[in-house]
């Protein structure tokens, strides 16, 4: 009997081996191996990569089918495109980015004023170069100063400038093909050469003067343009070849950028003025009219007409005689026939009053068979002007209370 239980333990045994072993093979061959999952993410890192170079990005819906995105797609998402980033439109991801940005758009009043420097320079610069000289407003933008600072292109020379009226200063940059292009010109260099080779060395004494001189010109100017709105002098303070030492503002501070581009038929450059918001702070009222000498929905026919009612206007004017603060428990105990002593002197002067305003103070008379008032001091002064009360034929006899 022990015998039989011994064979059947072994057969059970056997049958529970078979049964692991089956389930281990089938687990085995439903893994992937290593071999084949590197060719896998080969196969889709290079799928990947094709679609990449053909300006191409896939997009999974909710249903599982799958659609490409195009590159013009991808730009419009992200807000730009790598092609022109430097642009003045944003959208997208990048306009989100840049709203905290101030826009020049809140401030109508300067895109005149730069047309009307480009107007100016177009003359000065003609006067000054004797050739024939276009000037064009490329752009106006707000900028983070520390950005504009580190995407300037070196070589070029920095020109800082201070604002004697407005306490602050200002940055004008020329850009090396205009440096080179002005110099050119300037020492008679002949015209339909080939593109003007960007020198990386230091700029002479000579060329600096020379760039100097124009810069004065433009911000002759700048004077010019600004004039109209509020008079201002534009003084050189230094001239920089490091934008690290042409810092005038902290580099998170917006300020205003404005791109003119110079073209002398087959040679020009660039000129970029910046402007930081603290220095155009003192004419911002003025910056902020949509035309030249708005009043912001003031009508002046209609103050006038407004200040000669206000002045005709009737007011009724009470003359107190005498006042005084009492307990409530002695008003309480008053009874008929009980007497009030007013602690007024014979002199005193009376408060002239018109609701609870105090107008002024008089004494106190007889002009007929009426009870007057004599004004003994000035009126109480009001926050506007008295040209209100000269329209309406104001005068200052002496006032009396019927």
């Amino acid at each position: 009997m022990a015998l039989k239980d011994q064979i059947d333990q072994d057969a059970l045994a056997a049958e529970w081996g078979v049964a692991l072993e089956a389930e281990q093979k089938a687990a085995t061959d439903s893994e992937p191996t290593a071999a084949g999952v590197e060719n896998g993410a080969e196969a889709t890192a290079t799928n990947w990569g094709a679609m990449v170079d053909d300006g191409h990005f896939i997009q999974a819906t909710k249903g599982g089918a799958e659609r490409i995105l195009t590159q013009e797609e991808i730009d419009s998402l992200l807000g730009f495109s790598l092609a022109d980033i430097s642009l003045n439109d944003n959208s997208g991801i990048r306009a989100i980015i840049d709203s905290a940005m101030v826009s020049y758009e809140r401030l109508p009043m300067l895109e005149i004023v730069f047309d009307r420097l480009v107007r100016l320079m177009t003359t000065s610069l003609r006067n000054f170069t004797s050739d024939n000289v276009e000037v064009s407003l490329d752009r106006i933008t707000s900028v983070r100063f520390g950005d504009y600072l580190n995407s300037i292109p070196l070589p070029a020379i920095l020109g800082v400038f201070r604002a004697e009226e407005w306490d602050n200063f200002g940055l004008l940059t020329v850009n090396s093909s205009l440096i080179y292009s002005i110099i050119d010109v300037l020492l008679g260099g002949r015209r339909g050469q080939t593109a003007i080779r960007i020198e990386g060395r230091p700029y002479t004494t000579i060329e600096t003067n020379l760039i100097k001189r124009m810069i004065e010109v433009v911000l002759a100017d700048a004077e010019l343009a600004f004039r109209p709105l509020s008079p201002v002098k534009f003084d050189i303070d230094r001239l920089e070849t490091n934008p690290r030492f042409a810092a005038i503002s902290r580099p998170a501070n917006a300020a205003i950028l404005v791109r003119l581009r110079i073209d002398m038929e087959d040679r020009g450059g660039n000129i970029e003025l910046l402007l930081p918001y603290a220095t155009i702070e003192p004419i911002r009222d003025v910056l902020l009219q949509m035309f030249m000498g708005e009043k912001f929905g003031r009508d002046p026919t209609w103050e006038g007409h407004l200040a000669t009612e206000i002045g005709q206007a009737q007011i009724a004017v009470d003359a107190v005689l005498y006042e005084a603060q009492l307990p409530m428990k002695q008003i309480m105990k008053l009874e008929v026939g009980d007497t009030l002593m007013l602690e007024l002197k014979s002199d005193a002067l009376v408060i002239v009053r018109c609701g609870d305003i105090t107008l002024t103070e008089g004494r106190m008379g007889r002009v007929g068979d009426r009870v007057a008032v004599r004004v003994a001091k000035p009126l109480r002064k009001p926050s506007t002007t008295f040209a209100m009360f000269e329209m309406a034929g104001g005068s200052t006899n002496p006032m009396e209370a019927q």
